[in-house]
């Protein structure tokens, strides 16, 4: 089973090639509209290092959101296309589930923290139940003081969004843990473990049909409606 996943909800994106569930080969990109023109280059030079053709690859895993953006518009825009092109099967990944899995092993509650601006994050909640992850509160937006109020302890703290946030977070509740920084970021690997066990599900998306999870409009289409009233 050849696949390729791709993570484009955060600063640095990711692509992956993928063998029967295992990663074979990830290369990085920076995040922008710019940098975001390499994907393809990169899913073609990925590919072609397994001497894959664009029709061999069976399953694409896209991270879908909350996130940057642009980031998402671009690659989910691409997943359909090449859904449409080659008949790729589409997997439709929670860029907060792909998060929670880079919780530290002692983890047992995470909130995902990514910023939203104007004081809110887009944000989760999840518990670990044996050795799997489970969603109690789904992606949305909300603030960080609310989501601890809610949270059992300990709690990890996991996202980019933590230093926009920080003097949210009560120094005096040893009970809230920050993750380390080098956690706080989404990864193409990542996305090709969920995916390939979803696809396993026949959990696939609907090309037609498949829409970022932006939880809000973007901010400059939010000022054009103000404008216009």
């Amino acid at each position: 089973m050849r696949a390729v996943a791709l993570e484009t909800s955060g600063r640095i994106g990711s692509v992956a090639a993928v063998l029967d569930g295992a990663v074979v080969a990830e290369e990085d990109f920076a995040h922008g509209l710019q940098n975001a023109a390499q994907i393809l280059p990169i899913i073609d030079r990925l590919t072609r290092a397994q001497s894959w053709t664009p029709r061999d690859v069976d399953e694409l895993y896209v991270s879908i959101g909350p996130g940057s953006f642009t980031g998402l518009r671009i690659a989910v825009t691409l997943a359909k296309t090449l859904a449409m092109a080659t008949g790729v099967e589409l997997v439709a990944v929670p860029s907060v589930r792909v998060l929670a899995e880079n919780a530290p092993p002692d983890a047992r509650h995470v909130i995902i923290v990514l910023d939203a601006k104007r004081g809110q994050i887009f944000t989760a909640r999840f518990e670990r139940v044996g050795q799997e992850w489970v969603e109690i509160e789904p992606a949305k937006l909300d603030s960080l003081t609310a989501m601890l109020e809610r949270s059992p302890r300990p709690v990890h703290l996991l996202g980019e969004g933590i230093p926009y946030h920080e003097k949210l977070i009560p120094r005096d509740d040893p009970g809230v843990i920050i993750a380390p920084p080098e956690l706080a970021r989404a990864r193409a690997a990542i996305v090709a473990k969920i995916g390939h066990a979803m696809a396993r599900r026949s959990e696939f998306a609907d090309p037609q049909r498949l829409t970022p999870i932006y939880i809000r409009r973007p901010e400059a289409e939010e000022k054009y409606e103000a404008q216009k009233k």
